[in-house]
């Protein structure tokens, strides 16, 4: 029963030989290469240096060796090998784990031969869009882009961002559901745009929700539609965001910030890909692309139980990291080049260039907010500036805090101590208005509150004008 070939790329490993032949078999008889078996975990590590499997699916629960002890043992050595786990229990420890261990994705026993094999396609598509991605990612150059031209509307020249192109540009072409991860204001819509833009569902709609304001009512109505009469106030068919992105993609922005209690719906809806309108009894089919984006350590909040596990693996097929301004130094003067174009020239006498003293402040800067602070920096500023030269006295809320991050001597601020500074200079100038000092910031009032609690921020704190 057990054999080895260099040319198979799945192993399966069980301590129970009948699991091993009846998974094989569902495989085989869906057209999908025909598996290695392993029934004692001892010979595994042995098995996998001497050949090159794409895909191994691992029993959590063997004598000699648990699943959980291979998983470490196999990242450890071939970090690029997709792994899943068999689970006895649906527990949100043991996922956890196995997440941060590496596996891809984790079925619970009993295994559904449907769910199997959609997980094991999935997985095959995945190890070859890494593999093209890491190819890009060894020189990490723009000149790797195949098509460079599509990337024309972002602003970027730093090498970082060579990186995240070449992800789009690998896995746009697929139906990967996508987590983009970042700051605020680092640009991840723009990137889930580009996504939708070099697919193969471009001529369709992409519908962008931010998932941070919806309440359960208020979630099904948005998200599902409602017929004529579902309830009182609803006079006419509504569709929901799934109906108006059929066909496309639809981009759940800030998705951590889903009540957990709405995970469950929205989770249903993928899996199934079908859903109900209010009122009514009719399922309607969905045929759309998910790509989502936080600003949140989302693996943090599947741990701490904010956040579902199974959600999480439907969710994060592919993950792309987009970094932020302060690791892209290259971007800057070319992004302040770009707002002083789109505002500067806005005025009767418009603001062509900036002084050599408040370009070396905006490359020293951190940058809190990101691009979209830069954005609302250089808006206010040109409108402040009276010549066509931008000094630094036009720009507000940015000298002291550049004052101490531009300092080369001794005693040099941290990131979180600027942050913290800038944060408090915004809720003062806007007399303690969170969601005013969000748009300054560019970032939502949810993450304002959460900085005011991080840093301590007291409303006597504000009256005071002073840390």
């Amino acid at each position: 029963m057990e054999s080895a070939s260099e040319k198979v790329p799945i192993l399966i490993v069980d301590d129970d030989p009948g699991l091993l032949l009846s998974i094989k078999a569902t495989l085989v008889s869906a057209d999908l290469p025909e598996p290695d078996t392993i029934s004692d975990s001892r010979l595994v590590m042995d098995r996998v240096r001497r050949h090159a499997y794409k895909i191994i699916l691992l029993d959590l629960v063997m004598p000699h060796i648990n699943g959980m002890e291979l998983l470490e043992m196999i990242k450890k050595e071939f970090p690029e090998t997709v792994c899943l786990v068999v689970t006895a229990t649906d527990e949100v420890s043991t996922a956890i784990q196995a997440i941060r261990l590496g596996a891809y994705d984790y079925l619970v026993k009993p295994v559904n031969g449907e769910n199997l094999v959609a997980i094991i396609r999935r997985a095959l598509e995945r190890y070859q869009l890494r593999k093209k991605v890491e190819i890009f990612a060894a020189q990490q150059s723009f000149s790797n882009l195949v098509n460079p031209g599509a990337f024309s509307e972002i602003v970027a020249e730093d090498e970082s961002m060579a990186l995240v192109f070449c992800q789009v540009e690998a896995v746009a072409p697929t139906d990967y559901s996508v987590i983009i991860t970042g700051e605020s204001g680092t640009g991840k819509e723009m990137t889930a745009r580009m996504i939708h833009k070099l697919s193969s569902r471009a001529s369709e709609p992409f519908i962008a929700v931010n998932m941070a304001a919806f309440t359960q009512t208020l979630f099904e109505d948005e998200f599902f539609g409602h017929i004529k009469g579902a309830y009182t106030h609803a006079v006419s068919d509504k569709k929901g965001f799934f109906e108006a992105a059929q066909g496309g993609t639809l981009f759940l922005d800030e998705i951590a910030d889903l009540a957990p209690s709405l995970q469950g719906k929205l989770l249903r809806v993928i899996q199934e890909k079908e859903y109900y309108r209010l009122g009514s009894t009719s399922s309607r089919r969905i045929d759309v692309r998910i790509l989502a984006a936080t600003n949140r350590d989302i693996l943090d909040e599947v741990k701490n139980e904010r956040f579902r596990a199974d959600l999480f693996y439907r969710l994060s097929m592919y993950t792309i990291k987009i970094p932020p301004l302060r690791e892209r130094k290259k971007d800057i003067l070319p992004l302040v080049r770009y707002f002083l174009q789109k505002y500067g020239n806005s005025k009767t006498d418009p603001v062509e260039s900036l002084s050599p003293e408040l370009e070396q402040c905006l490359i020293a800067y951190s940058f809190p907010g990101n691009i979209r602070e830069l954005e609302n920096i250089m808006a206010s500023a040109v409108l402040l500036e009276k010549s066509r030269i931008l000094t630094i006295s036009s720009v507000r809320g940015l000298d002291s805090a550049v004052g101490s991050s531009a300092d080369e001597g001794s005693g040099l601020a941290t990131l979180e101590d600027l942050e913290k500074k800038h944060i408090l200079r915004v809720l003062q100038e806007t007399r303690g208005n969170r969601k005013k000092a969000a748009i300054i910031l560019g970032i939502n009032t949810a993450t304002v509150y959460r900085k005011i609690e991080k840093y301590r921020i007291s409303d006597k704190l504000l009256k005071d004008n002073q840390f």
